[in-house]
């Protein structure tokens, strides 16, 4: 039991572990888990609608693309759509999240998502893929239903 509570203890910041006393790092540990059951993980994301979204580059010589997403968590990797790659957040609130993502032998990328409503979104995207860099700052606009 010591080895997991010295892992904690070391996450935390020292003030935080000064201020509550070093025995209250137990207490922080059982609760820490019950206070983000509360809301899903990335749950901003599960409020945009399926459906034909246009992601449109903000930069002027950029251009559009679509995509058919079954959900919002699609739009984390649009760079690596077809990749399984292991994921770490970074930002989770109900306006925004920010992703960061590796995909082991072709690169990694960091996504934020901005919500202004369940049909549109403003994305933030940067990273290596196929061993180039991109940069990518788009507004993501659900336009319909999938075509096939």
């Amino acid at each position: 039991m010591e080895r997991p509570l010295r892992r904690i203890a070391r996450m935390l910041p020292r003030r935080l572990i000064r201020l509550v006393g070093g025995g209250s790092v137990v207490a922080i540990a059982l609760v820490g888990p019950a206070l983000t059951a509360e809301r899903p993980s990335l749950a901003m994301l599960d409020q945009l609608q399926p459906g034909q979204w246009e992601v449109r580059d903000r930069d002027p010589s950029g251009g559009r693309s679509r995509l058919c997403i079954a959900n919002g968590r699609r739009l984390i990797q649009i760079r690596h759509m077809r990749e399984t790659c292991r994921s770490f957040t970074v930002q989770d609130t109900a306006e925004s999240v920010t992703v960061h993502y590796t995909c082991p032998g072709n690169g990694y990328g960091q996504t934020s998502v901005r919500f202004e409503s369940a049909q549109l979104v403003q994305l933030e995207t940067q990273g290596i893929a196929q061993g180039l860099p991109f940069n990518v700052r788009a507004e993501a606009r659900r336009i319909g239903a999938c075509t096939s």
